[in-house]
């Protein structure tokens, strides 16, 4: 017996890892034989014409959307900070889905925010949370701090929300950015957006060091953002423009090829969570510079935010280390589990 899967959430452009983790979950479900529908809850940087993918404009088409679309299954994907736009549409998901319902909070730092450090069984937070049949949790905090809203054991899943796997070797990397990876070593890579909290222009002016040492280093910033002027600036007002590239969005499958050509790929964040690039690099056996967080995987280099005589410490170490991690073997485990989940929800 086949089901509907009806997710909600990001859907690209722009790249993340909320998205990617949708997109995965309805691969496996569409290779199954199932169906499985998205409702975008943000807006798209470019909208296409695809079946069974809906880019509603605003709350009242959510609503008309989640009474007419038939399915089995709701599974709400949200990111960031749990505002009260973000609550109620839970609270709407919920509503629809009842004991079919599921939440993945997918902000590994949530449970560091104010309402999460006094979280009360009937806050906002605690009732709306109650309401899903199952929550996904991404990390141990996360569980935690569920069960401190009174969200009951038997409803909390803890499942890392990526599946790891090599590049596709029919994607090609596109002209400009090959050109520029052949023409810089070592080569920084940075994956996230031009945004405050992803800190580009730390890395940008810590370029200017690591030039003095290493002078064909390379500097590749994927993602966009509302720095993007401030970015460009940047880079045109330093003295080694030809050795940053501001790559704008690139297609994940294009993104994997190039954190498997990085030297190092670059996490170097002011507020972050259980980042999936930092996954996919240590798989790929790409060394990671990233801010310590509290929950970044074994194998990351770490530095303090803003400390840039220790992230040139870090850069000067690998690159003068001729070993590489081998690539892992990919797998689909996190996906298949919350799969699983959909099934087991079925039959209770």
């Amino acid at each position: 017996m086949s089901i509907h899967v009806l997710q909600l959430g990001p859907y690209p452009p722009p790249e993340g890892g909320v998205s990617r983790n949708m997109l995965a979950i309805r691969d496996e479900l569409v290779k199954r034989g199932d169906k499985c529908s998205i409702i975008a809850t943000s807006r798209s940087t470019s909208i296409r014409d695809e079946p069974d993918v809906y880019h509603p404009t605003g709350a009242s088409e959510i609503l008309k959307l989640l009474s007419s679309l038939r399915y089995e299954i709701v599974h709400l994907h949200v990111g960031g900070e749990l505002n009260s736009r973000v609550l109620s549409l839970a609270m709407i998901a919920s509503l629809f889905g009842r004991k079919r319902s599921v939440l993945t909070v997918h902000s590994g730092a949530f449970p560091l925010t104010d309402e999460a450090k006094v979280a009360r069984r009937f806050s906002k937070h605690g009732i709306t949370f109650r309401r899903f049949g199952a929550i996904i949790a991404v990390n141990d905090a996360l569980a935690e701090t569920f069960r401190r809203f009174g969200v009951a054991d038997k409803k909390i899943h803890k499942i890392l929300p990526f599946s790891l796997r090599p590049p596709d070797a029919s994607v090609a990397v596109p002209l400009e950015l090959a050109r520029f990876i052949a023409n810089h070593s070592p080569l920084l890579l940075s994956v996230g957006g031009l945004e405050k909290d992803y800190d580009p222009l730390f890395q940008i002016e810590a370029m200017r060091q690591v030039l003095q040492d290493f002078p064909k280093a390379g500097l590749l910033l994927v993602g966009e953002g509302s720095l993007r002027s401030e970015v460009e600036n940047a880079v045109a007002g330093s003295n080694y423009t030809e050795s940053i590239l501001v790559a704008g969005n690139v297609e994940h499958a294009a993104t994997l090829h190039l954190i498997d050509k990085a030297d190092i790929l670059l996490r170097t964040t002011l507020f972050d969570g259980d980042a999936i690039s930092v996954r996919e690099a240590l798989f790929l056996g790409t060394p990671v510079i990233a801010t310590e967080n509290g929950m970044r995987p074994e194998g990351t280099h770490l530095i303090q935010i803003g400390d840039k005589e220790n992230f040139l410490e870090k850069v000067r170490e690998i690159s003068q280390t001729i070993h590489r991690e081998p690539r892992g073997i990919g797998d689909t485990d996190n996906i298949d589990a919350v799969i699983d989940l959909y099934e087991q929800m079925l039959v209770t």
